[in-house]
């Protein structure tokens, strides 16, 4: 009488022990998603992937951030190839940063950015900051 008391008893604890652990996933109100990438040219296949989750979250879609740190920044100024892209990205609610850090490494005048770029002091501190706040992230 014992023994099957005790099966029946580990059985119960088994499986709403692990029901409970599925209960605790987490759930953000909006999908949000950071970028970061040392490559300029990583642009145009972020600003697809915004509008393909923009498509696929529908209500749930929040921000889109794109950081660019590195030697890469240093191709921005006065590249209209780029300045392009940004406007694509503008138009499709994707964020454009770029790391001061970065910039005061390879001498670039935040003057010479295009208008719709943000500089940050920090792109990897900004990027694990947001990733704190529950952003989606993803290095290029």
């Amino acid at each position: 009488m014992k023994t099957p008391m005790i099966y029946l008893t580990t059985l119960c604890m088994l499986v709403f022990g692990s029901l409970k652990l599925q209960a605790q996933a987490f759930n953000p109100k909006n999908n949000n998603y950071l970028i970061l990438s040392k490559n300029i040219e990583q642009l145009k296949p972020a600003i697809l992937t915004a509008e393909a989750l923009i498509e696929e979250d529908g209500k749930s879609y929040g921000d889109f951030y794109v950081v660019i740190c590195g030697k890469t920044v240093s191709d921005i100024p006065n590249n209209n190839a780029f300045n392009n892209l940004l406007l694509e990205a503008t138009s499709k609610q994707v964020k454009v940063f770029v790391c001061g850090l970065s910039m005061k490494k390879f001498n670039v005048n935040p003057k010479d950015l295009p208008e719709h770029v943000n500089v940050v002091d920090n792109g990897i501190l900004f990027g694990f900051q947001l990733k704190k706040q529950g952003f989606i992230s993803l290095t290029i």
